[in-house]
Parts: C-alpha cells; sequence; structure tokens
C-alpha cells in the first residue's frame, strides 16, 4: 500500500513538471503584440525633439542659468537603440506570423530602420556589431564590425529597401498600418529611404574615393535616376514628427516659467542670420533688451545678439540680466502646445546634400539651384517671405563650385537644421569645420569641441572582451576618449 501511495506521489509530481511551462503563463498578459502596435512605438522613438541637449550641442541656444543646464561638452556614454532594433525585429516577425509575405512593407521599412538608428549610433561612437547583433541568447557577446562596415551594411539596407519598396507600390500594396509619418504611403517612405541614403553619403565625404562604398557612384546613381530612386520634392514630403497637446512641444505655455528667460540665442547661429539680414532672425528670436533701450529697431538685425557658448556662465548670467542677449520667440514658442514640426529628415537637408555632392565633383547638376532651393523651403516652413534681394546679396549669391560656395551651402544647411534632426548640425560640422563653433571655459572639456561619445557602461560590463578589442582596433591606446577621432574622420 505505500509502494502505491508512493507511485502516485511521483505520477503527481512528474505530471506537474510537465505542466508547469503552461501553469506559469499569465493568461491576462499577451504574448506578442501586432505589428502596427510596435511599429508605432518604434516610429515615436526617432523623434529627438527640440531645445534640448543636442540643440545646445548644435550650438543653436545656450542656458544661462546652471541650475538647469550648463553648455559644456563634458560628453559621457551614448545613449544605443538597440532594444528599439529589437523591436524592430519583432514588428517583422509578428507581420509574417500575422500571414504578410516575405517582401511586406514592415519588412521595408525595417531596413529603413536599421539603417536609420545604426547610422545615428555610429556617428556617435564608432564600430558597432552588426552581423552578430540583435541574436538574442544566441550570441550574447556580439563581436565588433569596423565602422567602415556598418556603413556598408547601411547602404545595403537603404538599397534593399528602396527595391522593396518599388515591388511593393507597383502592386498596390495599402497593408501598412500604425504608420505616424506617412498614413501608410509607401511611395513617400521610398522617398524617406532615398533622402536618408544621401544623408548617408554625404557623412562619408572624407571616404569618397573608398572603392568598397562606392559614394560617388551611389551618389550619381541616387540623384540621376528619379525612376529608380524618387526624392522629395517638397517640405509636404519631410519625415517629421507632428506634436499636439498630448505630446507636447518642448517649449509650451505649461515650462514659460521654467525656461523662456534661462535660455538665450547662440551667437553661433544668431550671427549667421545677421550676416545675411536673414528674416528667420525675427521668427526664432527676440531683440535684445538693451539694444532696444539703446534706440536699435526691433527691425534691424543690430538688435540682435547671441551668446557665445564658450562663455563662462556666470559672465553670461549677469550678462541677460542687463537685457545684452536675445531670447527665443516666446511668442512663437510658448503660445501654445504644438510648436512647429520637428524634421526627422527635411527637403531642405536633401537640396543641401544634393548641392554639396555637386559641388564636390561627385555629380553633374546645378548646385545653385539645389542651394537656393534649400534656402527657400526652410524660409517656407517658417512662414517667412524670400526677400527680392536675399539671394542675390553677396554673402549668400552662390559663389560656384569651390570652396566658397562649399561654405556657403553649409551654413545654409546649418541654418536649416535649427531645433531638429538632432545631433545632424553637430556631426555636419564635426565632418567639415563650417561653421566655426565658439569654445571657451563654458564648453569644458579643456575649451575642445568633442568628437564622440564614449560605449555605454554596460557594454564593459556584458560585452567586455569585444568592446576593449574595438576600442584598440579603432585608437592607438585603446581608451574610450571622446576627443579621438574614429575612421568616418580620418
Amino acid at each position: 500500500m505505500k509502494k502505491y501511495i508512493a507511485a502516485l506521489c511521483v505520477v503527481g509530481l512528474l505530471s506537474s513538471c510537465n505542466d508547469y511551462a503552461v501553469l506559469e503563463k499569465n493568461p491576462n498578459l499577451p504574448t506578442s503584440v501586432p505589428a502596427e502596435l510596435t511599429l508605432r512605438t518604434v516610429l515615436s522613438n526617432m523623434n529627438e525633439g527640440a531645445w534640448n541637449d543636442a540643440m545646445r550641442s548644435n550650438q543653436f541656444y545656450c542656458s544661462n542659468y546652471n541650475y538647469y543646464s550648463s553648455n559644456e561638452y563634458n560628453w559621457s556614454a551614448a545613449s544605443l537603440q538597440f532594444t528599439t532594433l529589437k523591436n524592430v525585429i519583432k514588428m517583422e516577425e509578428e507581420a509574417i506570423r500575422s500571414g504578410a509575405k516575405a517582401v511586406n512593407p514592415y519588412a521595408a521599412v525595417g531596413k529603413f530602420l536599421r539603417a536609420y538608428y545604426y547610422t545615428k549610433m555610429t556617428l556617435a561612437v564608432g564600430d558597432l556589431p552588426v552581423k552578430d547583433a540583435l541574436k538574442g541568447l544566441t550570441v550574447d557577446q556580439p563581436t565588433y564590425d569596423t565602422q567602415k562596415d556598418v556603413f556598408v551594411q547601411i547602404l545595403k539596407w537603404l538599397e534593399d529597401a528602396n527595391t522593396d519598396l518599388t515591388t511593393l507600390i507597383a502592386a498596390s500594396d495599402k497593408s501598412l498600418t500604425g504608420d505616424i509619418y506617412y498614413n501608410g504611403d509607401l511611395s513617400k517612405w521610398q522617398k524617406a529611404v532615398n533622402t536618408l541614403k544621401l544623408r548617408v553619403l554625404v557623412h562619408l565625404s572624407k571616404k569618397a574615393d573608398d572603392t568598397d562604398l562606392q559614394v560617388k557612384q551611389q551618389f550619381v546613381n541616387t540623384i540621376s535616376n528619379p525612376t529608380k530612386y524618387p526624392l522629395m520634392t517638397s517640405n509636404d514630403e519631410a519625415l517629421q514628427y507632428v506634436w499636439s497637446s498630448n505630446n507636447k512641444y518642448p517649449r509650451n505655455p505649461d515650462n514659460f516659467g521654467n525656461n523662456a528667460t534661462r535660455e538665450n540665442m547662440s551667437k553661433t547661429y544668431i550671427d549667421i542670420l545677421k550676416e545675411n539680414n536673414d528674416p528667420r532672425l525675427f521668427i526664432v528670436a527676440e531683440p535684445a533688451e538693451a539694444k532696444i533701450k539703446a534706440g536699435i529697431p526691433a527691425t534691424s538685425v543690430a538688435a540682435y545678439e547671441g551668446a557665445s557658448s564658450g562663455e563662462d556662465l556666470a559672465d553670461m548670467s549677469t550678462k541677460v540680466l542687463k537685457g545684452e542677449y536675445s531670447f527665443q520667440s516666446r511668442k512663437r514658442y510658448y503660445s501654445n502646445y504644438v510648436g512647429e514640426n520637428t524634421f526627422i529628415l527635411s527637403y531642405s537637408e536633401m537640396c543641401f546634400n544634393i548641392a554639396e555632392g555637386i559641388n564636390r565633383g561627385w555629380a553633374t547638376g546645378n548646385a545653385q539651384n539645389w542651394y537656393e532651393q534649400g534656402i527657400k523651403s526652410s524660409m517656407s516652413f517658417y512662414g517667412a517671405a524670400l526677400p527680392a534681394n536675399y539671394l542675390t546679396q553677396s554673402s549668400v549669391q552662390y559663389k560656384g563650385n569651390n570652396t566658397e560656395g562649399l561654405t556657403q551651402i553649409l551654413k545654409q544647411k546649418y541654418v536649416a537644421f535649427f531645433q531638429n534632426s538632432g545631433y545632424e548640425a553637430f556631426y555636419n560640422q564635426r565632418r567639415t569645420g563650417i561653421p566655426s563653433f565658439l569654445i571657451g571655459p563654458g564648453t569644458g572639456n579643456g575649451t575642445k569641441i568633442p568628437k564622440r561619445f564614449q560605449y555605454p557602461q554596460s557594454e564593459f560590463t556584458t560585452n567586455k572582451t569585444n568592446v576593449e578589442a574595438a576600442l584598440k582596433r579603432q585608437f592607438t591606446d585603446g581608451k574610450d576618449d571622446i576627443n579621438y577621432d574614429f575612421w568616418i574622420l580620418k
């Protein structure tokens, strides 16, 4: 009898073990998420906002009150988007699980998202895991690919995304939902893909002669074949985040008391507008109070003054109290909750990128037309009327496909990046030296403008061998230093 009872107990225990995997599942929690919901989240994560750390590093504005922030470039670890990329993979898997074909809108946009996020990450830190990345427990310590190989893969993703979208558009596929930017319009996504490709190619300007990357040939192919590689044609096709009363613009009536007068305009940005008698100046900034008291009219560019990002913060604060510097336009940026749309990829940037490539001799074409179109589209975004003589004044009139003309393109592109596109203004300045960034005790870091961010500390905890190998490959002393040049800058 005792043996019989013991046998029953053993059977019961074994049965319980077999059922454990089922019993541990919570029936009230979902085991999968529809692809369109994941897409919505991933796309929302692309918005980098405005009036933030990136925009101070871009020297568009300055903090004058150290309780909230400073203007220092004492950078540390970058925020890498591997978690977001894992969600991209899950989105693609859920689309297939729900019956989508191998070539489907989620997969095509997924390739664009891979290219976008990897571009963002490699421009921040350098080498990254690609081939071994995002494999979960299969490869929990991925090796690092060189920055060159990262860009090779980025360009391949963009080429494949363009090819897939061509197929889907021809088939009149309307199955993409959860799209907060283009409402499922694949033709606009295809233009965004190729606009990002031009951005990537221009970032590779120092590697234009690399035979593996084929920067010049890819640039020519992209701008000369609009049937195969359609591009944006107006601001309406820009990839841009639209704010609302639920997702409030960073400057709005709720935080007026926090920062409306604790931030002032940067001299780097303001001086370019002043030099060009630019009407955007009167839209984005306010005249300095001291200038108005001195009798200078608010309609004169001389009434506007930006502070150097390198100025000692205590000195800047004192001068602000004396009314010596311009604030951001409180009427424009604090009147409501929706503010202005924030570009992720703009039509203006695309125009300037094409103008730059032509100026550099990568392709034939009219760089002046693209340069002027970039200016006009940026003016249009602000609702600014283009003055009759704006394009013909000496500081703006295109000087030709030479160094002076390139400087003009780069300065106007910098102006068009104001409060959008994340660190793109910084990365373009880092690559070209245009415009000159102002330095001093206020910028910290030994008055140096850094070249990169550090790798996250988590990499040294969970993937120490591989991240250290990547550092030794990139830098002679193997240090994770923010002031070191990496491959793309050499």
